[in-house]
């Protein structure tokens, strides 16, 4: 109502129903908007507006602008006044300024008048130092020029646009609230240094940050009365506000100033000087990175590893406990009595009380006088979209004090009603805040049973003992003993006792439950709450369908806007920069790195010389490692997991040393299989102790092994490559040479092999088997006879061609030999050659044909990119079409377009099995390098110097199908990569023309276990790309067209059309958040007694009869919701077909990188691991029979057409 700017965030109301106190939460990036001077003709005034227009109804022009109507509550009426009135005796700068633009525009005829806020003061104008009218703007009449004004904010007459207020100008935080600053002292600005003190010397940073500032701001004074702590809602408002704006400028700092930072090898910098290269910005490849702030994915990440480094040290967790803030504890109470206030109006002494009784629980619990000795804890605290903090916490407990037996969890854990004779204050505390509901029969209008059913579980079951069920679940005890309590007008029993604590509730009345945990699921909480991020919500909007717009892209991304909730206790929480997550021991990250081989990241601009003359360049952790083993006898007892428990790292020094308190534990950063040497010497980083150089890491028994592979195998942490040798000698039996060295390229490119020159010795035989009659046949003498070696070095020549298929080479595998000289030709960029090795006169005959057939709107299309193509300027485009809409022919006709003058022209799609349906596919990962672990800050694996790098810059044009079934983040990736291989960061993708695809209809990203705000999240429309991207639309169905009867066509678009429908939301009825669609009877089949075996029936006819005919598996397919059904389904029509089964079974082993080798793997024994069902990986248990097609689960040879989902 008063104030002169407008916040950008998105303001939730959701939460207050009036079932709880009222709380502020804010949803997306947040700012402040202030706006022209005057509405727009028939527009009403708002925010600063107020102050100018139509100041004779003044009032009530500020009581309409928030929905008030001033004639009926005089009351409210004269309280605004009021406060108008207050605002001009306390002399407010701002207010001011604007009753001299409403005398200037009213009584002066002059043809223009802006308003210039200054960005920049003469003096402080802080709280003690209020600055003037003149200080903090000015008027100017007629044109300007806007460069003169610097920082400076001009607010225009009149216009229908926003302008962004810096959130470093004076004004941001005056204008937004007058009522907290009502004369107008200045907010926030850089610039603002350290009082004078005995240490601002030694201090690193001379000026506050706006954390500090806000922090500064919201204490309480007993000299000085603070408006804005006794400011109820508007207090929720100014924290939620302030820090959403500190959070959203950290992300814009890194964003803005870390995107020129590169990382490399220090072996790669150190060829580069040799090469002469001395400029950094053509070596290694572009970073981003990781996020510092609390809450971001790599942050959960590290969080979740380091907490299960602890479990890895100290074992599964025993106790899991959830502490609540109670908002009547006494402290609250009196203080808030003395004022006048509700607990909902003080979110930061809510916020610090918590803080105290958690550490005083933390120290209780520590001490060992509960639950017993604890060896280690971790905590997460968590803020619900309204109410109060609470922690999750885990106890560790030490091995003698362990809770084994039934009878030992009735001493600590409780969920009976207490005797209310016998212990009243106990009674009196469960009563209140220990009990669930009432739900149930007798309460289903609780807020738990959102569907009739109890989401908790509530009411358990009478037992008269504690019990561990079979899953290994805890049973409380909870007799029947008749003892009851009402709530309200429904009564709870011991059913609906919530577990807790005697000692712990008695202590700190108030909500803490108690749970034992159960030893082998307990990581799944763990999971949960350690790596949860931002609380998030998906607020949906409603548009009622336009008729006039045909070629409209319906598509639930743009129905739902996906947002963090932030609230005020957590904004509180965070400005007082209180753990979020704790734990203890500390866990120290430790890094590794092959010789030569550690990552150094340095600026653009840098040059490599003085890089590699850094000390950090030279000295990694890992190294000081191997040198504090020469120096200290005690740390070569130590392996490199174990040291941080005996030493402390000096990053200043970049030295370890000995630790003279405190304790800490170690953990080794994650290396995958596909990663060669770095896996393997990580494994062997757990077991090998005191080496002083990277030699001593690969001596075995006083032999030092070549590689650390070799070292791994002879301290037998590998099983071999037997099983390999025997698959290749089986397939011999019925393979041709061909197939068997396919099979040896596929075991290369999985990384499977873990001595491959091994086995190539073993099987260089059977991979030759049709060598010699080839070149019998190339060189026409068919008499030639090949030596040994001539075969295995025409087999090399044959396997180097495939790797160069699939973007390697046989130098990747360091043991294996190389063909002779000559029998590979070199052809330079072999991704280049590849890409235009087409046959130019057939592609230009094909794309004539697919011009002369192209519709119209196709055609228009067609012309649109390849006209940017032709031009060579940057375009970035979304093909829309539904299924049939002939977005495939589009691929098909700019692809043969291009190609067929010698251009090239990069073909991708998000799935393999899509890939293989478009001229030169690929899949999107393996064309970009795109890592499989990605995340917001993710590059591809590209370096400017690579052969993939040279082909991106060749490439004319980049075609993307299948577009919305990829993780945005994939394409943000890719994004940065383009950018910085093309040097161009103004457009998306380097200025590279990108044409996506898709329907967003169909397969949005898989979230395992996703929400839906979730999914919607990941899609491409959601990411920050998609503000530059052109959508193109295809609306004509294709296969309609096609030859066939009138009747099939009606049927077809009968069917389309209802698809379409389904797509669009447009039919079914809501049923909560999900859609309940009925398929029309035509389309379903009379499940009759057997519904399965009526679905195998109707889509599998005359199924044995048909078994040698291929067509007939490819032209179906049943379709099932989940991986249990797929596996009834195929073992069904398994035991249908009458020929002989062979069965495989899966070799099932853990990884050992382990940093603790006594950590407890007992429920990693290979017969768990046999039960693991999981997508992506086949069961252990695999049934074939002859005729039955099979389909890959993983892209094996892209070259072949051998992709994910190839049947």
């Amino acid at each position: 109502m008063f104030a002169f700017t407008s916040i950008g965030g998105k303001i939730d109301t959701h939460a207050n129903d009036g079932n709880a106190p009222p709380t502020f939460i804010l949803n997306g990036e947040n700012y402040h908007l202030i706006g022209s001077l005057l509405p727009l003709p028939d527009k009403p005034p708002k925010f600063a507006q107020l102050y100018i227009y139509d100041t004779i109804n003044e009032i009530s022009n500020r009581m309409a602008a928030v929905g008030m109507a001033d004639d009926s509550n005089a009351f409210k009426s004269s309280i605004v006044k009021d406060i108008r009135q207050a605002l001009d005796d306390c002399d407010n700068p701002y207010v001011r300024v604007y009753t001299m633009i409403r005398d200037t525009v009213h009584f002066q005829e002059t043809p223009t008048v802006r308003l210039r806020l200054l960005g920049k003061r003469g003096r402080d104008g802080r709280r003690y130092n209020i600055p003037s009218a003149s200080e903090v703007a000015a008027l100017i009449v007629g044109d300007f020029d806007a460069a003169d004004f610097d920082r400076d904010v001009v607010v225009q007459t009149q216009s229908g646009l926003l302008r962004r207020i810096s959130t470093f100008e004076p004004s941001y935080w005056p204008l937004q609230y007058p009522l907290l600053f009502p004369r107008g002292e200045d907010g926030y600005s850089r610039g603002i240094e350290f009082r004078d003190n005995p240490n601002k010397a030694r201090r690193k940073r001379q000026f506050i940050t706006q954390l500090e500032w806000v922090g500064y701001t919201i204490q309480q004074r007993h000299k000085d009365v603070s408006t804005i702590v006794f400011a109820r809602r508007l207090f929720h408002q100014f924290l939620v506000d302030s820090f959403s704006t500190i959070e959203s400028d950290r992300l814009r700092y890194m964003r803005d100033h870390q995107k020129d930072l590169r990382a490399a090898m220090y072996k790669g910098l150190t060829e580069a000087i040799v090469s002469g290269d001395y400029v950094a910005n053509a070596t290694g490849k572009r970073i981003v990175l990781p996020a510092s702030f609390v809450g971001g994915a790599r942050y959960m990440i590290q969080n979740y590893q380091d907490a299960m480094t602890i479990c890895s040290w100290a074992g599964y967790p025993d106790i899991f406990i959830t502490f609540t803030c109670n908002h009547k504890w006494p402290e609250i109470v009196e203080f808030l009595k003395t004022h006048n206030l509700k607990p909902s109006d003080r979110p930061d002494l809510i916020s610090r009380l918590f803080k105290l009784k958690l550490d005083q629980l933390m120290r209780d619990i520590k001490e060992g006088s509960i639950f017993g000795k604890v060896k280690a804890v971790i905590y997460t605290i968590e803020f619900q979209k309204r109410g109060l903090p609470h922690a999750h916490i885990l106890l560790f407990l030490a091995q003698s004090h362990r809770i084994v037996h039934p009878d030992n969890i009735d001493k600590i854990i409780s969920a009976e009603i207490p005797d209310m004779h016998r212990e009243p204050e106990l009674f009196s505390i469960v009563s209140a805040l220990m009990i669930h509901g009432p739900c149930g029969e007798q309460n289903k209008k609780s807020p738990c049973m959102p569907h009739g059913r109890c989401s908790k579980y509530f009411p358990k079951k009478f037992t008269s003992h504690t019990i561990i069920d079979a899953d290994g679940y805890p049973v409380y005890r909870r007799r029947d003993n008749g003892v009851y309590i009402k709530k309200g007008e429904h009564f709870a029993d011991n059913r609906f006792v919530v577990p807790y604590n005697r000692e712990l509730l008695l202590k700190y009345n108030a909500h803490i439950n108690v749970e034992w945990c159960n030893q082998s699921r307990s990581i799944k909480y763990l999971f949960k709450y350690i790596n949860k991020g931002h609380d998030r919500i998906t607020a949906g909007f409603y548009n009622s369908p336009d008729p006039r717009s045909n070629d409209a892209v319906v598509d639930e991304i743009k129905t739902y806007y996906d947002c963090r909730y932030l609230s005020a206790c957590e904004a509180v929480w965070r400005i007082f920069v209180f753990d979020v997550n704790y734990r203890e021991p500390s866990v120290e990250r430790l890094t590794f790195h092959l010789e030569n081989e550690q990552s150094v990241i340095f600026p653009d601009d840098a040059c490599i010389e003085d890089i590699l003359n850094k000390p950090y360049a030279r000295c990694t952790k890992f190294i000081a490692w191997m040198e504090a083993n020469k120096k200290y006898p005690e740390a070569r007892q130590l392996t490199y997991g174990e040291f941080p428990t005996r030493f402390v790292w000096n990053k200043d020094e970049r030295r370890w040393k000995p630790r003279k308190r405190g304790f800490s534990i170690g953990r080794l950063h994650f290396a995958p299989p596909g990663s060669g040497q770095r896996f393997y010497l990580r494994t062997i980083l757990n077991y090998v102790k005191g080496p002083t150089s990277f030699a001593d890491i690969r001596t075995v028994n006083n032999v030092t092994y070549d590689n650390y592979k070799d070292a791994c195998s002879a301290l037998g942490l590998m099983d071999g490559d037997a099983e390999f040798v025997r698959a290749i000698k089986e397939a011999s039996f019925w393979g041709t040479g061909a197939y068997l060295r396919q099979l040896f390229v596929g075991l290369l490119l999985s990384d499977q092999l873990q001595h491959p020159n091994s086995v190539w010795n073993s099987t260089w035989e059977y991979l030759s088997d049709d060598i010699q009659r080839i070149q019998r046949r190339i060189l026409r003498l068919p008499d030639l006879v090949l030596t040994s070696d001539q075969l295995k070095s025409y087999a090399l020549a044959e396997i180097e061609l495939a790797l160069q298929s699939n973007g390697k080479c046989l130098k990747d595998y360091p043991d294996m030999p190389r063909p002779d000289d000559g029998l590979v030709p070199d052809r330079g960029n072999r991704l280049i050659y590849d890409e235009l090795n087409y046959d130019h006169i057939a592609l230009a005959d094909e794309h004539r044909k697919l011009m002369s057939t192209m519709t119209v709107e196709q055609r228009r299309i067609y012309d649109k990119i390849m006209t940017r193509v032709n031009e060579e300027k940057p375009g970035f485009f979304f093909l829309y079409g539904y299924g049939g809409t002939g977005k495939t022919y589009i691929w098909r006709a700019l692809s043969a377009a291009l190609r067929s003058r010698g251009e090239i022209v990069l073909t991708v799609a998000s799935s393999g099995i899509a890939s293989l349906l478009i001229p030169g596919g690929r899949t999107a990962h393996s064309r970009f390098a795109i890592p499989l672990n990605i995340d917001e800050y993710s590059t591809c694996q590209i370096g400017p110097t690579d052969y993939l790098a040279e082909l991106i810059r060749h490439a004319k044009l980049i075609i993307w199908d299948e577009a919305p079934m990829m993780h945005r983040h994939c394409f943000e990736a890719v994004d940065r990569t383009l950018a910085d291989i093309m040097q161009e960061k103004r457009f998306p993708f380097g200025g590279k023309v990108v044409v996506l695809g898709g329907d967003f209809r169909q397969i949005l990203p898989v979230i395992p276990k996703g929400t839906r705000h979730e999914i919607v999240h990941s899609a491409i429309n959601s990411s920050r790309l998609w503000s530059y991207c052109e959508v193109l639309t295809l609306t004509t169905n294709m296969r309609l067209l096609s030859g066939c009867s009138d009747s099939d066509i009606d049927k077809r678009k009968a069917f389309s059309e209802w698809i379409l429908a389904v797509g669009d939301g447009s039919v079914g009825h809501a049923d909560d958040e999900y859609i309940a669609v009925q398929v029309p009877p035509d389309l379903l089949i009379d499940g009759g007694a057997d519904s399965l075996a009526t679905i195998v029936q109707s889509t599998y006819p005359d199924l044995v009869k048909n078994m040698n005919d291929s067509s007939f598996f490819r032209q179906r397919a049943i379709l099932a919701p989940t991986n249990s059904v797929v596996s009834g389904v195929n073992e069904y029509i398994l035991d249908l077909i009458p020929s002989e089964e062979k069965v495989y079974l899966s070799y099932d082993s853990p990884c050992n990188q382990s940093s603790f080798v006594d950590a407890p793997d007992n429920v990693h024994t290979p017969e768990f691991l046999n039960t693991i069902v999981s997508s992506g990986i086949p069961n252990h248990k695999v049934r074939l029979k002859i005729g039955v097609p099979i389909m890959l689960m993983r892209n094996m040879d892209q070259s072949s057409g051998m992709c994910n989902g190839t049947r």
